[in-house]
Protein backbone atom coordinates (compact mmCIF):
# COMPACT_ATOMS: atom_id res chain seq x y z
CA UNK A 1 0.00 0.00 0.00
CA UNK A 2 1.49 3.29 -1.02
CA UNK A 3 1.27 6.69 0.69
CA UNK A 4 2.69 9.48 -1.46
CA UNK A 5 2.82 13.00 -0.19
CA UNK A 6 3.92 16.34 -1.28
CA UNK A 7 6.52 17.18 0.75
CA UNK A 8 8.56 15.98 3.76
CA UNK A 9 6.49 17.93 6.04
CA UNK A 10 3.45 16.03 5.12
CA UNK A 11 5.07 12.92 4.64
CA UNK A 12 6.19 12.72 8.94
CA UNK A 13 3.01 14.19 10.16
CA UNK A 14 0.82 11.39 8.18
CA UNK A 15 3.52 8.57 9.67
CA UNK A 16 3.24 9.75 13.01
CA UNK A 17 -0.22 9.92 13.08
CA UNK A 18 -0.04 6.16 11.63
CA UNK A 19 2.15 6.03 14.47
CA UNK A 20 0.03 6.72 17.08
CA UNK A 21 -3.35 4.77 15.81
CA UNK A 22 -0.92 1.59 15.71
CA UNK A 23 0.04 2.00 19.31
CA UNK A 24 -3.72 2.87 20.40
CA UNK A 25 -4.62 -0.01 18.62
CA UNK A 26 -2.29 -2.32 20.08
CA UNK A 27 -2.92 -0.94 23.24
CA UNK A 28 -6.15 -0.92 23.23
CA UNK A 29 -6.48 -5.31 22.30
CA UNK A 30 -3.72 -6.58 23.97
CA UNK A 31 -2.28 -3.90 26.44
CA UNK A 32 1.29 -3.10 25.29
CA UNK A 33 2.41 -1.69 21.83
CA UNK A 34 5.82 -3.28 20.30
CA UNK A 35 7.95 -1.31 17.90
CA UNK A 36 11.15 -2.25 16.06
CA UNK A 37 12.91 1.49 15.13
CA UNK A 38 14.39 2.30 12.36
CA UNK A 39 18.12 3.87 12.29
CA UNK A 40 19.76 6.79 10.42
CA UNK A 41 18.87 10.45 9.45
CA UNK A 42 15.79 9.44 7.94
CA UNK A 43 13.42 8.52 11.01
CA UNK A 44 14.96 11.08 13.28
CA UNK A 45 12.67 13.57 12.30
CA UNK A 46 9.82 11.30 12.91
CA UNK A 47 11.21 10.19 16.60
CA UNK A 48 11.54 14.44 16.88
CA UNK A 49 8.11 14.79 15.95
CA UNK A 50 6.54 12.07 17.88
CA UNK A 51 8.28 13.17 21.11
CA UNK A 52 6.92 17.36 20.46
CA UNK A 53 3.91 19.07 21.84
CA UNK A 54 1.88 18.40 19.76
CA UNK A 55 2.19 14.51 19.69
CA UNK A 56 3.86 13.45 23.21
CA UNK A 57 0.44 13.00 25.15
CA UNK A 58 -1.28 10.87 22.51
CA UNK A 59 0.00 7.63 23.50
CA UNK A 60 0.59 5.93 26.63
CA UNK A 61 4.33 5.50 26.34
CA UNK A 62 4.05 3.29 29.76
CA UNK A 63 2.72 0.60 27.46
CA UNK A 64 5.43 1.17 24.40
CA UNK A 65 8.18 -1.38 24.06
CA UNK A 66 11.03 -0.49 21.67
CA UNK A 67 13.33 -2.72 19.80
CA UNK A 68 15.71 -2.09 17.00
CA UNK A 69 15.10 -3.68 12.97
CA UNK A 70 19.41 -3.25 12.81
CA UNK A 71 22.19 -1.78 14.55
CA UNK A 72 25.68 -0.96 13.29
CA UNK A 73 28.55 -3.11 15.13
CA UNK A 74 29.36 0.26 17.10
CA UNK A 75 30.08 0.84 20.66
CA UNK A 76 26.66 2.16 22.66
CA UNK A 77 27.83 5.92 22.56
CA UNK A 78 29.21 5.82 18.89
CA UNK A 79 27.17 8.89 17.19
CA UNK A 80 26.42 6.39 14.36
CA UNK A 81 24.39 3.77 17.06
CA UNK A 82 21.07 3.75 15.86
CA UNK A 83 19.99 3.45 19.42
CA UNK A 84 21.55 6.28 20.88
CA UNK A 85 19.86 8.36 17.92
CA UNK A 86 16.58 7.47 19.59
CA UNK A 87 17.73 7.82 22.66
CA UNK A 88 18.17 11.13 22.05
CA UNK A 89 15.88 11.80 19.66
CA UNK A 90 13.06 10.11 21.23
CA UNK A 91 13.80 7.94 24.53
CA UNK A 92 15.37 11.06 26.68
CA UNK A 93 12.44 13.25 26.09
CA UNK A 94 9.55 11.07 26.80
CA UNK A 95 11.45 9.97 29.25
CA UNK A 96 11.25 6.52 28.49
CA UNK A 97 12.46 4.07 31.15
CA UNK A 98 15.58 1.85 30.40
CA UNK A 99 13.14 -1.52 30.74
CA UNK A 100 11.28 -0.40 27.73
CA UNK A 101 13.57 -0.04 25.62
CA UNK A 102 15.60 -3.45 23.87
CA UNK A 103 19.54 -2.49 22.60
CA UNK A 104 21.88 -4.93 20.94
CA UNK A 105 24.62 -5.19 23.15
CA UNK A 106 27.34 -4.71 21.17
CA UNK A 107 29.81 -5.08 23.75
CA UNK A 108 29.49 -8.90 22.63
CA UNK A 109 30.96 -10.58 19.52
CA UNK A 110 28.91 -9.90 16.21
CA UNK A 111 27.54 -13.45 16.60
CA UNK A 112 26.77 -13.10 20.04
CA UNK A 113 25.30 -10.07 19.95
CA UNK A 114 23.01 -11.50 17.22
CA UNK A 115 21.79 -14.63 19.68
CA UNK A 116 21.63 -12.14 22.68
CA UNK A 117 19.10 -9.58 20.92
CA UNK A 118 17.04 -12.99 19.43
CA UNK A 119 16.41 -14.29 23.09
CA UNK A 120 16.00 -10.99 24.39
CA UNK A 121 13.11 -10.44 21.63
CA UNK A 122 12.03 -14.29 22.61
CA UNK A 123 11.42 -13.31 26.17
CA UNK A 124 9.77 -10.45 25.70
CA UNK A 125 6.99 -12.02 23.71
CA UNK A 126 4.71 -14.31 25.58
CA UNK A 127 3.47 -15.73 22.55
CA UNK A 128 5.24 -18.00 19.56
CA UNK A 129 6.14 -16.85 17.60
CA UNK A 130 7.39 -12.93 18.50
CA UNK A 131 5.22 -10.43 16.33
CA UNK A 132 6.11 -6.69 16.49
CA UNK A 133 2.87 -4.63 16.17
CA UNK A 134 4.95 -2.30 13.79
CA UNK A 135 8.25 -2.60 12.61
CA UNK A 136 9.78 0.95 10.48
CA UNK A 137 11.71 0.60 7.82
CA UNK A 138 13.69 2.56 5.75
CA UNK A 139 15.83 1.77 2.27
CA UNK A 140 19.23 2.39 1.50
CA UNK A 141 20.05 3.84 -2.57
CA UNK A 142 21.03 0.09 -3.19
CA UNK A 143 17.84 -1.47 -2.16
CA UNK A 144 18.95 -2.64 1.37
CA UNK A 145 16.42 -2.55 4.44
CA UNK A 146 17.37 -2.91 7.64
CA UNK A 147 20.57 -4.33 7.39
CA UNK A 148 19.64 -6.58 4.72
CA UNK A 149 21.67 -5.51 1.92
CA UNK A 150 22.38 -7.22 -1.53
CA UNK A 151 24.52 -10.56 -1.89
CA UNK A 152 25.15 -11.42 1.84
CA UNK A 153 23.71 -14.83 2.76
CA UNK A 154 21.34 -13.30 5.16
CA UNK A 155 19.07 -13.03 2.17
CA UNK A 156 18.56 -16.52 2.24
CA UNK A 157 17.76 -16.69 6.31
CA UNK A 158 14.67 -18.94 6.81
CA UNK A 159 14.59 -18.41 10.50
CA UNK A 160 12.33 -15.63 12.21
CA UNK A 161 15.73 -14.25 14.17
CA UNK A 162 17.96 -11.86 14.54
CA UNK A 163 21.59 -12.54 12.71
CA UNK A 164 25.03 -10.79 12.65
CA UNK A 165 25.70 -9.37 8.92
CA UNK A 166 29.64 -8.97 7.81
CA UNK A 167 29.75 -6.31 4.90
CA UNK A 168 32.59 -7.32 3.07
CA UNK A 169 32.66 -3.59 1.15
CA UNK A 170 32.76 -1.85 4.20
CA UNK A 171 34.45 -4.22 6.26
CA UNK A 172 31.86 -3.80 8.76
CA UNK A 173 29.86 -5.97 10.72
CA UNK A 174 25.97 -5.74 11.58
CA UNK A 175 23.14 -6.75 13.58
CA UNK A 176 20.14 -7.42 11.99
CA UNK A 177 16.41 -8.77 12.09
CA UNK A 178 15.93 -11.12 9.48
CA UNK A 179 13.19 -11.08 6.73
CA UNK A 180 11.33 -13.27 8.19
CA UNK A 181 10.96 -12.22 11.57
CA UNK A 182 9.96 -9.03 10.12
CA UNK A 183 7.08 -9.98 8.22
CA UNK A 184 5.76 -11.69 10.91
CA UNK A 185 4.60 -8.10 11.97
CA UNK A 186 1.04 -6.98 11.95
CA UNK A 187 2.05 -4.12 10.37
CA UNK A 188 5.01 -2.87 8.24
CA UNK A 189 5.59 1.02 7.56
CA UNK A 190 8.38 2.48 5.14
CA UNK A 191 9.54 5.65 5.58
CA UNK A 192 11.41 6.70 1.80
CA UNK A 193 11.42 10.06 0.74
CA UNK A 194 13.69 12.14 -1.32
CA UNK A 195 14.51 12.09 -5.59
CA UNK A 196 17.93 9.76 -4.31
CA UNK A 197 15.70 7.13 -3.17
CA UNK A 198 13.46 7.05 -6.50
CA UNK A 199 15.42 4.22 -8.13
CA UNK A 200 15.40 1.95 -5.28
CA UNK A 201 11.81 2.30 -4.69
CA UNK A 202 10.78 1.75 -8.44
CA UNK A 203 13.28 -1.73 -8.05
CA UNK A 204 11.77 -2.83 -5.18
CA UNK A 205 8.42 -2.49 -6.13
CA UNK A 206 7.91 -2.72 -9.64
CA UNK A 207 11.02 -4.86 -10.91
CA UNK A 208 11.05 -8.54 -11.19
CA UNK A 209 11.85 -10.23 -8.21
CA UNK A 210 14.95 -10.32 -7.36
CA UNK A 211 15.93 -10.27 -3.61
CA UNK A 212 19.37 -10.83 -4.11
CA UNK A 213 19.72 -7.75 -5.96
CA UNK A 214 16.84 -5.69 -3.71
CA UNK A 215 16.76 -7.42 -0.61
CA UNK A 216 13.74 -5.02 0.40
CA UNK A 217 11.48 -7.61 -1.89
CA UNK A 218 11.94 -9.71 0.61
CA UNK A 219 9.42 -7.82 3.11
CA UNK A 220 5.99 -9.59 2.38
CA UNK A 221 4.11 -9.80 5.73
CA UNK A 222 2.58 -13.21 5.81
CA UNK A 223 -0.56 -11.58 8.54
CA UNK A 224 -0.13 -7.96 8.43
CA UNK A 225 -0.14 -5.09 5.98
CA UNK A 226 2.72 -3.07 4.31
CA UNK A 227 2.85 0.58 4.11
CA UNK A 228 5.18 2.39 2.30
CA UNK A 229 5.03 6.52 3.19
CA UNK A 230 6.81 8.60 0.01
CA UNK A 231 7.00 11.61 -0.82
CA UNK A 232 6.64 12.60 -4.69
CA UNK A 233 10.11 12.87 -5.37
CA UNK A 234 10.90 9.33 -4.30
CA UNK A 235 8.08 8.03 -5.92
CA UNK A 236 8.86 9.66 -9.21
CA UNK A 237 9.59 7.04 -11.00
CA UNK A 238 6.80 4.56 -10.23
CA UNK A 239 4.84 3.86 -12.97
CA UNK A 240 2.19 2.40 -10.72
CA UNK A 241 0.80 5.39 -8.04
Amino acid sequence: MQHIYKNTDELLTALAGFFIASARKAISDNGTFSVALSGGSSPKKLYEKLASADYRDQVDWSKVYFFFGDERYVPADDPDNNALMAQKALFEPLNIPEAQVYRVNTSLSPQEAAAAYARSIKEHFTTEPARFDLVLLGLGDDAHTASLFPGTTVLQEQEATAKSVYLKDKDVYRITLTAPLINLARDIAFLVYGATKAAAVQQVLEADKNTATYPAQLIQPLYGNVHWFLDEAAAALLINK
